[in-house]
């Protein structure tokens, strides 16, 4: 088996978007193999609409890998990464590949993109399409037979989701609490205002600068009303709780190779080559959500980032000056708000006198 191999592992949107980018460079040099455990992309950002309702086709939320997209001799390897060195990958589980019945593979360069994992229904539960289908399904007609629904954590899932439900489902009672002052606060107070406007507008609840007491054990399910209750003893009556708060780092593959390299947050701190801040290891970069860079969690930054990573794979092997990444772009998203509407909103630049961008959008 050949050495020239460039893994990448995790395949969300910036493994995926790296991969092709690294197969597009390989020019036969060398090959790109896509280790991801789930059998199918998951279309990460329509999670939290296929979970509240089951008039739309929840399958769709499921997209096949193509192979064919990592040139002509990548490939997608269904496993997941349990262990490193500094030229080699365990899985936790033998694949074919060259032929072989495998459970290592050598690596000429490696990138983890393994990102954060959330709370459910955010992070669908399996790694097969049936199971996952089946559970997001579960979930929706939860929601449909629930009336009062309380949504803990008002970040970009829950702001989403509960919006969604509220339209969706304008005679239910849909409450969502957030620990800070504003929604969305990793934001200018602006998107504040602008999701406030669109929650008064459907008759979504907002409870705020409350921090909600999780139960141990989780909230019940389908045994009829119970209160969510918080810190300061307000208790708010529910038949449902959705808890979407929390993103938890996926770093610990890189814990058998290199541990100093996670950050006290669970990230996986970089240089501004994107290697892993280990200088034993200029093989390894990490990008996307996982990587401790100051560029804002999202996807547009991470598509810069998987840039310089398929670049540097080609300047270590040509032995050249590596790229540096570099964070230009304020904070942005493109947040729904609700089934019709969204907003497209961007932090302030430096020239823009404190003042965001800010754009409305009717999807229809």
């Amino acid at each position: 088996m050949t050495a020239r191999n460039v893994v990448v592992i995790g395949g969300s949107y910036v493994g995926m978007n790296v991969a092709e980018q690294l197969a597009k460079a390989a020019q036969g040099r060398f090959r790109v193999l896509l280790v991801e455990k789930n059998s199918h992309f998951q279309h990460l950002f329509a999670f939290p609409r296929y979970a509240v309702t089951t008039k739309v086709p929840t399958s769709k939320a499921f997209i096949p890998y193509q192979p064919s997209r990592l040139g002509e001799t990548g490939a997608f390897v269904q496993a997941s990464a349990i262990g490193l060195t500094k030229s080699a990958i365990q899985l936790d589980r033998k694949v074919s590949l060259d032929g072989e019945q495998v459970d290592s593979i050598p690596y000429f360069a490696l990138a983890i993109a393994t990102g954060t994992k959330l709370s459910p229904p955010s992070n669908v539960p399996g790694e097969d399409k049936l199971s996952r289908t089946t559970y997001l399904r579960k979930h929706a007609e939860q929601v449909e037979r629930s009336e009062q629904i309380v949504i803990i954590g008002a970040g970009a899932v829950g702001v989403q989701m509960a919006l969604d439900a509220k339209e969706l489902h304008p005679e239910k009672s849909i409450t969502l609490v957030h620990s800070r002052d504003n929604v969305m606060n990793k934001f200018h107070p602006g998107l504040h205002e602008v999701v406030k406007e669109r929650a008064d507008e459907l008759g979504v609840k907002l409870v705020l600068g409350k921090r909600v007491k999780l139960p141990k054990d989780g909230y019940p399910v389908n045994k009829g009303r119970f209160d969510v209750e918080l810190v300061d003893g307000t208790k708010i009556p529910a038949d449902l709780a959705i808890t979407c708060n929390g993103m938890t780092p996926q770093s610990e593959i890189i814990r058998s190779l290199s541990p100093d390299v996670i950050d006290e947050q669970g990230y996986i701190a970089v240089k501004d080559t994107l290697q892993v801040n280990d200088d034993r290891f200029p093989n390894v970069f990490s990008l996307g959500d996982i990587a401790a860079t100051a560029a804002h969690k999202a996807a547009r930054p991470a598509m810069k980032q998987a840039e310089v990573v398929a670049n540097n794979v080609v300047h270590l092997l040509n032995q050249e000056p590596l790229d540096k990444y570099q964070v230009t772009d304020p904070a942005a998203i493109h947040l729904t708000l609700g089934i019709e509407k969204s907003v497209i909103f961007r932090n302030p630049s430096p020239a823009s006198d404190n003042k965001p961008v800010v754009m409305r959008k009717d999807d229809g």
